[in-house]
């Protein structure tokens, strides 16, 4: 499998699952050469039936990965943030350590403007559910598509002391609206 193929690969996944085409939009310089060639954001704009901004990574996975990984953040509105937050957090991905499911990452600035979400957690993606989730390649492989949510360090420090699960009921219990940059810590 080429480079190519992958991506067109992950491309389509993100575009049949969301029935919209994604617009790629370059990843900010900085760090960038030490990313994948072919990486890159798509943005997809609000729709009828889905009033967000979507974010998506484009090649942070790459063929030849034991396990990978790309990953979607929502904005309420249209944004560079997203955009440098994904590719600061593809660059770790690539050259730190792994990520994976119920991980944590720290964004090192607000998602958004002043938000106290500073952080992500990495999540199933339970708006799309297993339509987006995986996608087989050809040798079997399967790429992991997750929800990159931010979350405050609050959350954060509970999910390390109570888990995943905890965490992820407290969203429900509080019916917290993940668009919204200036929502009140679960915890």
């Amino acid at each position: 499998m080429t480079d190519a193929s992958h991506k067109e690969r992950v491309i389509s996944q993100y575009e049949s699952c969301w029935a919209a085409r994604g617009t790629e939009v370059p990843p900010p310089e900085g760090r960038r050469h030490e990313l994948p060639a072919d990486f890159t954001v798509l943005e997809f704009a609000p729709r009828d039936d889905r009033r967000m901004w979507t974010y998506a990574t484009c090649c942070m996975s790459q063929p030849t990965d034991s396990r990978p990984l790309e990953l979607h953040l929502f904005s309420p509105y249209q944004s560079a943030e997203p955009v440098e937050i994904l590719t600061a957090v593809a660059h770790y991905h690539r050259t730190g350590s792994p990520l994976d499911l119920g991980h944590t990452v720290n964004f090192g600035k607000p998602w958004i403007n002043e938000s106290e979400c500073e952080y992500g957690l990495i999540s199933l993606p339970y708006l799309d559910g297993p339509k987006l989730e995986n996608l087989t390649l050809p040798d079997g492989t399967v790429v992991k598509f997750y929800w990159l949510i931010p979350v405050t360090r609050q959350e954060v420090e509970y999910k390390k002391a109570h888990g995943l699960d905890a965490l992820e009921e407290r969203f429900e219990e509080a019916g917290f609206n993940y668009l919204d940059p200036h929502r009140p810590s679960v915890c």
